[in-house]
């Protein structure tokens, strides 16, 4: 079964405890693409104090780390916009 934008949501609230969160399935824009194939595309905007002081990449290894059980069953693309409280 494919993963969905709730679980998710779920993983994340569940390790990052993030102030704000924002999924969006994106996997209709890439119809056609010959990743839609193996997965689906989200896009992910996560505000976590877990990120003060983090720097980027950091902070997209924890997001991927947090979704560590769920990438296999069909995560093919990940945009992560991740940010500290007081970011833009």
């Amino acid at each position: 079964m494919p993963v969905t934008a709730s679980e998710i949501e779920a993983a994340l609230r569940e390790q990052l405890q993030p102030e704000e969160l924002a999924i969006t399935d994106d996997s209709h824009l890439h119809a056609g693409h010959a990743g839609a194939r193996e997965g689906r595309h989200f896009s992910v905007r996560i505000v976590s104090s877990r990120f003060a002081g983090v720097g980027r990449l950091k902070r997209h290894r924890l997001v991927y780390d947090a979704l560590h059980l769920l990438m296999p069953r069909g995560i093919h693309a990940l945009a992560i916009d991740a940010r500290a409280p007081g970011e833009g």
